[in-house]
């Protein structure tokens, strides 16, 4: 019996490792379909943490990637209350899904509850630091947060956060934090230095994060007034997020306002 449990929970492992790459590939529908279906399976007694419970989080996190944040969110919200934290897997799994919780907040609007979700995060993580490897969750929730601190205009903030915390970033993580950069000197008036910031990051943000480079590029050329590559840049984030994002996507919405704007067409310009 021991071998068939193990061997069914390197099955369940590898499973999750594939559904985790396929998010990061933009593959959403897909992985939350999957991941749906692994939810709703029979649980195994003899798991103390069942594979019912990390599906749930795959197919939510993979949802509010996705844009269908308002719809979303209620879900998180009892998802959150049932993971109770009674070990560390299941306590990391519940931050996991707090962090989603985050970014659902954010793009409905909600900056100063994401605020509070985020540092309560971060409370935790820095509390198991040294029962669990916590870096890259609080690197991605530092993130998060950073962008926050750009949808509440403390730009200045969100400099410090990503600028701080750049070092420790890895792969697509680096690319996100250094267009969250960006955007926060874009923010303080700074557009030379957020196209220049730009071209120094490493990496390209991953295809969850569509369309983000392209609009903050944007939004720094028409900082500087430079309509017509605003324009180009606009037009090219926002083919990005119909292609690759819900509909509902609030980074969509970011894109055609921006639009409106550089060609013109907001309040009769």
């Amino acid at each position: 019996m021991t071998s068939i449990r193990t061997a069914r929970d390197s099955q369940w492992g590898e499973t999750f490792a594939r559904l985790k790459a396929m998010t990061g590939q933009g593959r959403y529908e897909e992985v939350e379909a999957e991941a749906r279906a692994l939810a709703a399976l029979p649980r195994r007694p003899w798991r103390r943490r069942p594979p019912h419970w990390e599906a749930r989080v795959l197919a939510t996190g993979a949802a509010v990637m996705h844009g269908r944040v308002a719809e979303t969110l209620d879900e998180l919200d009892t998802l959150i209350a049932e993971l109770e934290p009674v070990g560390l897997n299941s306590r990391m799994l519940r931050l996991i899904a707090r962090s989603n919780r985050v970014v659902a907040l954010s793009g409905l609007g909600r900056y100063a509850e994401a605020e509070t979700e985020a540092n309560g995060i971060l409370r935790e993580l820095n509390r198991i630091a040294h029962r669990a490897p916590v870096a890259a969750l609080e690197v991605n929730t530092l993130g998060h947060l950073a962008a926050v601190l750009c949808g509440l205009a403390r730009h200045e903030e969100a400099e410090a956060v990503a600028r701080g915390n750049l070092p420790r970033a890895k792969g697509p993580a680096a690319g996100v934090l250094h267009t969250t950069l960006a955007r926060s000197l874009h923010g303080q008036g700074r557009h030379e230095e957020a196209l220049a910031e730009i071209g120094r990051s490493p990496t390209q943000p991953p295809r969850y994060a569509a369309g983000y480079l392209d609009l903050v590029t944007a939004e720094a050329l028409y900082g500087l007034g430079r309509r017509a590559e605003a324009e180009t840049a606009v037009r090219r984030a926002l083919t990005d997020c119909e292609r690759q994002l819900h509909p509902a996507h609030p980074r969509t919405g970011e894109a055609r306002a921006l639009l409106a704007r550089v060609t013109g067409e907001e309040a009769g310009e």
